[in-house]
């Protein structure tokens, strides 16, 4: 079942990014003073009452002629094109603007049900101002505060009017999505996953409208595969905007278990494959790198070589396996779900404390951390907290000794010791007395 999605629309600095993190329930985006800090959009998923959505951050919409204000109206736009819901953020502090009109005629012709959060109502002469906004022409109408949660769950109840409860039936079945440029060749690659043309294939970039869930079998189990949407064909707006295609992956990454990121052979690896990659690896998804149209190399043996050029390029990613073959010719495709299996179960996989204490302690003692003016970094022990990914609590002495360099040589200990081959791994450091 495909979940909705609801996206939060305003102008610059009413507060979008506070309501965002408050329902998501995560520090993701970025909260700052200054106007238009939040440039692209963000999806998190959420669940309000047993229904789960997709919320989409915006950046603010400005009537502003600088290039960087159209651009954000762009990403708006598309955010309620994509959206089933429209929350538009007012700030009940400062009123009605001009770029609330601008906003308000944006929400008209999109036709979508709009709910108008007046944000910041914290105090009685805010609560008089209330109906000043209802000239704006839209049905409903809720006074919240995102800083202090007041009113949210009116708000989500109305948002989430008429969206169908989610059920768990597909919550033990491993989904993951194709991500990728345009033209990279992920439709036809789930079309030969399933061996049926269930998804458009054509040459034309940017065929596949949405992202589309395939549910099928592979050796007795079942699997849903979600191809992620290319560029929209809406006139030469939706095509001039760089990051559009790993913006639109986004959704796609949040609901997937593993993420396959499919990179076109005959072009090599480009610089925004790895923006792609990294919006996966923030997610704190598992991943396999694909390297697609295998057939068009004319060195089929050149496999080691461009092995080490994915290892230059994708310095980050050197724990994640790589997989080449060809969607046309099926030549190699058994490769895949073996290695989408192993890193899904990497991603699941829990440690025996006293094993991992073990390694931790030897890791020490073979090369100890560096002293920093006069002191030094002393780990007292460690624990798995939780999986998908797996993510480790370090008790140490001082949390403000650790180096990145530190930090990133005890993660190659820890898989140097256990197979976490496919999944990021976190590591925080806690100092004594910290409180949980």
């Amino acid at each position: 079942m495909k979940i909705p999605s609801i996206a939060l629309v305003g102008r610059p600095n009413v507060g979008k990014s506070t309501i965002f993190n408050r329902i998501i329930g995560k520090k993701i985006s970025i909260i700052e003073d200054t106007p238009g800090v939040t440039r692209d959009r963000i999806y998190g998923v959420a669940d309000h009452k047993n229904i789960k959505f997709s919320l989409i951050d915006t950046g603010g919409i400005d009537v502003g002629n600088e290039l960087f204000n159209q651009e954000i109206k762009i990403q708006a736009e598309i955010a309620i094109d994509e959206a089933d819901t429209v929350i538009f953020v007012v700030d009940g502090k400062e009123g009605l603007t001009q770029n609330d009109y601008e906003v308000r005629d944006i929400l008209f012709k999109s036709k979508k049900k709009v709910i108008v959060a007046i944000n910041k109502v914290d105090n009685k002469k805010t609560k008089e101002n209330l109906y000043d906004f209802y000239e704006l022409g839209f049905e409903h109408y809720i006074p919240i505060s995102g800083e202090h949660g007041t009113n949210f769950d009116k708000l989500l109840d109305e948002a989430t009017k008429g969206f169908e409860k989610q059920f768990d039936e597909e919550e033990n079945i491993l989904k993951f999505c194709l991500i990728g440029r345009p033209n990279v060749g992920k439709s036809s690659l789930v079309n030969a996953l399933l061996n049926e043309e269930r998804v458009i294939v054509s040459n034309e970039a940017g065929t596949t409208r949405d992202s589309i869930d395939t549910r099928f079998r592979y050796d007795h189990e079942d699997y849903i595969a979600i191809d992620t949407a290319g560029l929209r064909k809406k006139g030469k707006i939706y095509e001039n905007v760089e990051k559009y295609s790993a913006l639109r992956a986004m959704k796609s990454i949040e609901r997937s278990n593993v993420c396959v990121l499919v990179i076109n052979a005959e072009e090599g690896i480009i610089e925004q494959d790895k923006h792609i990659a990294s919006y996966a690896l923030d997610a704190g998804k598992p991943l396999v790198l694909v390297v697609n149209k295998w057939d068009t190399v004319e060195d089929k043996n050149d496999i080691k070589s461009f092995t080490e050029k994915m290892r230059a390029e994708f310095q980050f990613l050197s724990y994640v396996p790589i997989v080449f073959l060809s969607a046309l010719t099926k030549k190699r495709l058994h490769t895949l779900m073996p290695e989408i299996i192993k890193v899904y179960n990497n991603s699941r996989k829990e440690v025996k404390t006293s094993t991992f204490n073990n390694v931790i302690s030897d890791a020490y003692e073979l090369n100890p951390a560096p002293s920093y003016k006069g002191r030094r970094l002393k780990i007292y022990y460690g624990v798995q907290t939780s999986i998908m990914p797996p993510k480790f609590d370090l008790f140490v002495n001082d949390k403000g000794l650790v180096h990145f360099s530190y930090l990133r040589y005890l993660e190659n200990k820890i898989r140097e010791n256990f197979d976490f081959e496919g999944t990021p791994i976190v590591i925080n450091f806690k100092s004594k007395g910290d409180k949980e």
